[in-house]
């Protein structure tokens, strides 16, 4: 297809290609990079052509939303300014016709009005014509020859693997722009078919393929810019997710506006950009969205998390590896509600109903931490002790159809947020963030299934309704956990486990339906942790930085807010206080 401006819908600007060019500032650092070694990330199509004649024969492989036709027309010139003679076949051409890929998909796609669908069980060898895959032969009679585009490596050349990875972020922004088309389509679909059909087959696709593929990739190229790429040797990356995986490391977050989205990010990331409406979501670490960056002799280099796990599970999970296989269960997000409004009341789905709806593994079990608030922000948890099923829904499809504004007080409790409080979300249980917080979302990993029953009769970002999900919600919604009960089980309440001179370690107690628990390190000077096996996902949540070394020496430094990860290979870590006041460490990990 040819690509029109916007490339990309955003405010916010792309990662820059090389840290000289990263705004510095103080406090939380929105491009956390892991270093690679020097002078073993590369800049550039000339550098990336020079491989390729070295080697002659190169399948060039990658994702979705990558600019394929800039990519192939930058290397066409390259070889033609160099005088070299090509033979360049684009894969697309052995692509199923969309109509036949359509049908192909269509069981996977869900109702036609639905956000969701049901995670595919087809392969991305289903998408391409057999007889074309045989008959794809290198030219013998040219000096290069380059099989270029997703799926590449399927025609079974004897080939060097380039592979072509696009961040989730970049990947959606270009999606919101229509400057990308979904895997085998011809044209952009309306954003909520693309996005569905992206989450639910493409990306499910296109990552079991990464998966087959990582140990054979010869050369990564990060393609989220409009011009240039950043490469590496696949052996420097392996070595460097080798590395990752048994010391202390931080995902690259990334950031999204929404219609009850707030200020607190925009006042506290001043790398943010500032033209953006607002800010509501913070993907600090949900794996299937996030990357990890690489940086060498001050080149940066993207690649996606699951990468880290499709080599590393094992270190990175120690004993949950075997049951959460390269799935990464907990993740860490901002939820921003400062001067923006409230979350719509919403519930999750069973983990029985997720299975069999949607094709997911495991569920959204949720917590809410209130990492910082104003004095009248407020939690909406658990039904009132006189909720009434039958009436609770009428008022709420009476709304739906008519417009009709409810108190929902009269159904959902309301309660005080604190800093610090954690409020229990197992799924199935009614709730919301009020406004005027800042929640640390600390959850199970699934993040698209929330069940929307009353969002205060507003539009989204675009001037259009947000979908409204009763008939699921009602299917899921436990209606036991009500009245009193609420207080008791669903807030956790902290209690002391250790105590040394100048520290102290909270238990967080999660609902028995967590398959992850929380602890808080209230420390003066430092505190050591032993992993035991058991991958940690932390954020300091109070203070203004700290160091942290894992037991191979390595050391990192985080600011307030900024999330990082401990694998259970690590061993143990040291975490130092660096600031004068008391510092407040959040821990979480499955159990």
């Amino acid at each position: 297809m040819s690509i029109e401006e916007p490339l990309r819908k955003t405010e916010q600007e792309i990662m820059p290609d090389r840290i000289n060019k990263i705004k510095t500032v103080e406090g939380y650092d929105i491009y956390p990079y892991f270093n690679l070694g020097d002078h073993k990330i590369f800049s550039g199509v000339t550098s990336l052509c020079d491989y390729i004649i070295k080697h002659q024969t190169v399948a060039i492989d990658g994702y979705a939303g990558v600019y394929w036709d800039r990519l192939i027309s930058a290397i066409t010139n390259e070889f033609q300014l160099r005088g070299v003679k090509m033979n360049l076949v684009d894969f697309s051409n052995a692509l199923k016709s969309e109509e036949e890929i359509i049908g192909l998909t269509a069981p996977f796609m869900g109702q036609e009005d639905s956000v969701w669908g049901n995670k595919t069980t087809l392969t991305l060898r289903d998408y391409f014509v057999e007889d074309f895959l045989k008959s794809t032969l290198p030219n013998k009679d040219v000096a290069v020859n380059i099989l270029v585009g997703p799926g590449a490596t399927l025609a079974g050349w004897a080939a060097k693997v380039i592979y072509v990875d696009m961040p989730k972020n970049e990947l959606q922004h270009r999606m919101s722009a229509g400057s990308i088309c979904n895997l085998g389509m011809c044209t952009p679909q309306e954003q909520m078919e693309m996005y569905k059909r992206f989450y639910f087959i493409d990306w499910v696709i296109l990552n079991e393929h990464k998966k087959q593929l990582c140990s054979l990739i010869d050369v990564f190229v990060d393609a989220q810019w409009e011009g240039p790429i950043n490469w590496a040797f696949g052996d420097d990356v392996r070595d460097g997710l080798t590395k990752m995986s048994n010391t202390v490391f931080r995902a690259r977050p990334w950031f999204a506006p929404g219609a009850w989205g707030g200020q607190w990010m925009k006042k506290h990331m001043p790398q943010l950009d500032q033209n953006e409406v607002n800010y509501a979501w913070s993907f600090e670490l949900i794996v299937p969205e996030n990357g990890i960056v690489f940086q060498s002799s001050g080149l940066l280099l993207e690649v996606s998390f699951d990468l880290l796990m499709f080599t590393q599970h094992e270190n990175i999970l120690g004993r949950h590896a075997e049951k959460f296989g390269m799935e990464f269960p907990i993740r860490f997000d901002f939820l921003d509600t400062f001067d923006g409004g409230n979350l719509s009341i919403q519930c999750h789905p069973s983990l029985d109903y997720i299975q069999k709806q949607f094709g997911e593994t495991i569920t959204q079990d949720e917590t809410y931490y209130i990492l910082d608030c104003k004095e009248n922000a407020r939690v909406y948890l658990g039904f009132q002790e006189d909720i009434k099923e039958d009436d609770f829904r009428k008022v709420l499809e009476e709304s739906n159809q008519d417009g009709i504004e409810i108190d929902i007080e009269k159904y959902v409790q309301v309660h005080q947020a604190k800093k610090h409080d954690l409020f229990l979300i197992p799924n199935r249980t009614i709730h919301s963030a009020g406004a005027q917080n800042l929640v640390l979302e600390i959850s199970a990993t699934p993040y698209i299934f929330t069940f929307k029953m009353y969002d205060w009769l507003r539009l989204d970002l675009n001037g259009k309704p947000r979908p409204i999900n009763i008939e699921h919600a009602f299917k899921n919604l436990d209606f036991s956990r009500k009245g009193a009960q609420v207080q008791q089980e669903l807030i956790a309440k902290p209690t002391v486990i250790a105590q040394g001179d100048g520290y102290t370690c909270y238990h967080l107690p999660t609902h028995q339906d967590h398959f992850y628990d929380v602890h808080r390190l209230d420390f003066d000077a430092s505190v050591a942790v032993e992993t035991n096996g058991v991958c940690h996902v932390l954020m300091l949540v109070e203070g203004e930085s700290i160091s942290v070394t894992t037991a191979n020496g390595s050391s990192m430094i985080f600011q307030y807010a900024e999330t990082f990860v401990i694998p259970a290979a690590a061993g143990s870590y040291t975490i130092v206080n660096q600031s004068n006041q008391q510092a407040k460490v959040i821990k979480a990990f499955l159990k």
